[in-house]
């Protein structure tokens, strides 16, 4: 099956998350691999989207929009650290 990257995931989160969910960094709980969610492996449609470690597969997160509600499942993240947006933009 053919993925998207990671990227695919700022439209389904933006209503969830107050930042910028793609450029936030998080650990993968199963291998251990620290990255941005934009490279995460996306596979998504027609019932919402799951994105896997770009290292392991593991599935690090889960979107699911059903009847005008979104549901969100991180448990394979160990953590999800967001960037200062205001450090963000002086780079």
């Amino acid at each position: 099956m053919d993925h998207l990257d990671g990227n695919v995931l700022a439209g389904p989160t933006t209503d969830l998350f107050a930042f910028e969910p793609t450029t936030a960094q998080g650990q993968c709980r199963s291998c251990a691999d620290i990255a941005a969610l934009g490279q995460a492996m996306v596979y998504g449609q027609p019932m919402g989207f799951v994105a896997r470690c770009r290292n392991c597969d593991n599935v690090l997160l889960v979107v699911v929009e059903h009847a005008g509600q979104k549901s969100l499942n991180m448990r394979g993240l160990r953590w999800l650290r967001v960037a200062d947006p205001v450090e963000h933009n002086r780079i």
